[in-house]
């Protein structure tokens, strides 16, 4: 059985080969904090790539080889994301009730994702139109009523994640109570090669259920994943599999990543027909493989700044971007910097500005509850967010 303390995820299994001791899912911890590293940093590069246009500060040159680090990111760090939440999914649900799991969800997704949308992070809209020039040209008779809900609208940002999150996570239920928990037996058993295949109905879930104009809401792809973390890979079996295999795949993926970038570079890597193609979702999946196995073979353990990232990451995650365009705003308006130093300047601030504006939210009373989703208990330390 699996439980969780303060952010970090417990195995209460007792592990024969180390005596009966009990053992923690470092790597599964561990994933999800690199993986809004790596989130943070490919934002840091998107906030001024030349591939992209509209809501970001813009290139500094017609070619930017730098953009590379978006396509060797994008095609899988979501994708990823969406496996080890699924993961989490299962452990939680192992020990809390169905009506529990939605009230928690609803409470650390949806709220901060609708109301906290409306309270705090509209404040993102403003950069978003902002580097679109689009006050330049909106009607000065326009109510303010009507230019605060474009603000809305146009600052969900990084809040599509955790609305979609809920979305899957409310579809989960419905699934569970279908199938009873025999699917989840059945694919405990899965092999190696059935772990590689799973490409197919991956792609396949890539192709559907995509909103247009807004390219991130891959329902299909996402909702997929997910249910394929909570139903194959949240079993150990399948986790030790994979590591016996990792560094195959490892070198699989780096391959495939250089390929991705000689191929695509220059290309709209977001939209169709690239991010949906055969090839995208064949590197995404070899790359999720090769993580989960090297992470599970090699980085299952901890350290003092990896628990430190384990429970931020989120806070992290939810207020980076607002940071990072702060700064590149601020940067494009009123000073001459470009290039490096730009760069290094938004990292900063996305990654410093990003734990700030967490710390300071998470102890703000109603506020941290209608952005963060953080509920107050007498024994609950002040930004210490519960686990979702």
């Amino acid at each position: 059985m699996v439980v969780y303390k303060n952010g970090l995820c417990y195995n209460n299994v007792k592990n024969k080969s180390k005596g009966g001791k009990d053992m923690r899912k470092h790597y599964v911890d561990n994933i999800r904090w690199m993986t809004v590293v790596f989130v943070v940093i490919y934002h840091v590069i998107y906030m001024y790539n030349g591939v992209i246009q509209g809501g970001v500060a813009g290139p500094f040159h017609a070619v930017q080889y730098q953009d590379a680090v978006q396509y060797v990111l994008y095609p899988w760090f979501m994708v990823l994301l969406f496996l080890v939440s699924g993961m989490c999914a299962r452990y939680y649900l192992e020990k809390h009730t169905d009506r529990e799991f939605i009230r928690v969800r609803t409470r650390k997704l949806l709220v901060p994702s609708t109301i906290g949308l409306f309270v705090f992070q509209w404040i993102q809209g403003y950069f978003n139109m902002a580097f679109s020039n689009a006050f330049d040209t909106m009607p000065d008779q326009i109510p303010g009523a009507v230019r605060y809900l474009l603000l809305v609208v146009s600052g969900i940002g990084v809040l599509w994640y955790i609305q979609v999150l809920w979305v899957v996570s409310m579809l989960l239920l419905l699934v569970r109570k279908l199938e009873k928990d025999r699917l989840y037996h059945i694919c405990g058993k899965i092999n190696i090669l059935g772990l590689i295949l799973l490409v197919i109905p991956v792609w396949g879930a890539a192709q559907i259920l995509n909103t247009p104009v807004i390219c991130v809401y891959r329902f299909g792809i996402y909702g997929c994943c997910f249910l394929l973390g909570y139903y194959v890979f949240s079993h150990e079996e399948v986790a030790d599999r994979l590591k016996k295999w990792c560094i195959l795949f490892a070198i699989a993926a780096i391959v495939l990543a250089a390929c991705y970038v000689a191929v695509y570079f220059g290309e709209n890597y977001a939209e169709k027909p690239v991010v949906n193609s055969p090839f995208s979702i064949v590197y995404a999946w070899c790359a999720c493989l090769a993580i989960l196995g090297c992470m599970k073979r090699w980085g299952d353990g901890t350290c003092r700044f990896a628990e430190f990232m384990s429970t931020k990451s989120f806070g992290l995650y939810m207020f980076h971007y607002l940071a990072l365009s702060a700064m590149a705003y601020f940067l494009k308006t009123y000073t001459p910097v470009t290039g490096f130093f730009a760069y290094l300047l938004s990292a900063v601030a996305a990654f410093g500005g990003g734990l700030v504006l967490y710390e300071i939210i998470s102890r703000i009373p109603l506020l941290n509850w209608c952005v963060l989703g953080i509920k107050k208990e007498r024994k609950q330390i002040s930004g210490k967010p519960d686990r979702i």
